[in-house]
């Protein structure tokens, strides 16, 4: 197939190696402008350009695209038998979706209707599910909201976190998308109405997220959204007027009773308190300013004291 692939982070990446070894003609990448990060905030390119370039595909980078006519032009005149949308980061306009025989194709991780949204690994694991997925489906105007295509189901273990889902769904997702560009090109795939009464959101996440907030979530709850949010926005909370940041926790069942937000260094770990008499292990932890610490170190290095509670 002649394809426009539309992707910017290193989750599509696998998705754009497959198609190409596969054979399809890739025509065109769309993926998003370059960006400064690092301490030294130099511009970078997106993960999907890297890939792009060195299989020297033609790329651009427009910074919008609903009223880009240029744009516009460029792809009536390629006319694609698909566009391929994995992580782009835009909303796809209607002038594209309506442009290619074949469609949209979304490759979205989560169940659909499950986890619509900018979100969904992230949310499926702080919400404690067993299991995510992948799912390719034909993008129409709703969020989120079209036909599904294929779908393949994933388990999420007690311990696994959203960074190592997120590399387990995009080597999935690859094999995905080519089963589904190889069922539309025989014509044996036909697109499944999604259940909108099931659906829930995963919206974009944001710093507060991060909030520990234990005095209303019990030491499981807590220890899921920080599995959902590792790396980012992790897990904080206020210490000493400061923010406390907490790398790296675990369950306890240790025998002690602290009420939420008390922490308390007597056990040989450092333990803080969560709702229902919950108890969660600090493993590594990070005051404001300070370098990372080993919980038991920071009990002794910043002398905690009996009594002191995170915010």
């Amino acid at each position: 197939m002649k394809l426009v692939f539309c992707g910017t982070p290193e989750f599509a990446v696998p998705t754009l190696r497959a198609v190409l070894d596969a054979g399809h003609e890739v025509a065109l990448v769309l993926t998003q402008p370059d960006r400064p990060a690092g301490r030294k905030m130099e511009l970078q390119a997106p993960a999907v350009k890297r890939l792009a370039l060195e299989r020297k595909l033609r790329v651009l980078q427009p910074e919008r695209i609903k009223n880009n006519q240029e744009l516009r032009g460029t792809l009536e005149a390629m006319q694609p038998d698909a566009i391929l949308v994995v992580a782009y980061g835009r909303i796809i306009p209607g002038w594209m979706l309506e442009l290619p025989r074949l469609g949209n194709i979304n490759l979205h991780g989560s169940l659909l209707p499950k986890y619509r949204g900018a979100a969904p690994i992230q949310w499926a694991v702080a919400n404690g599910e067993i299991e995510t997925g992948v799912t390719t489906m034909r993008l129409d105007v709703g969020l989120d909201t079209g036909d599904i295509l294929l779908e393949k189901r994933v388990p999420i273990g007690p311990d696994t976190t959203a960074s190592d889902i997120f590399s387990q769904l995009s080597l999935v997702g690859a094999e995905l998308m080519i089963q589904t560009l190889k069922g539309l090109g025989q014509g044996t795939l036909v697109g499944k109405p999604q259940n909108h009464a099931e659906a829930t959101l995963a919206p974009i996440l944001n710093r507060e997220e991060g909030r520990l907030n234990l005095a209303e979530r019990t030491a499981q709850e807590v220890y899921n959204r920080w599995r959902g949010f590792y790396p980012w926005p992790g897990a904080h909370a206020t210490l000493r007027g400061k923010r406390f940041l907490v790398h790296q926790m675990h369950l306890s069942s240790a025998d002690k009773k602290l009420l939420p937000g008390d922490l308390d260094g007597s056990t040989g770990e450092l333990l803080v308190g969560a709702a229902g008499g919950t108890l969660l292990a600090l493993d590594e932890v990070q005051l404001e300013g300070k370098p990372k610490l080993k919980g038991m170190n920071f009990v002794r290095d910043f002398q905690l004291q009996s009594g002191e509670r995170l915010d």
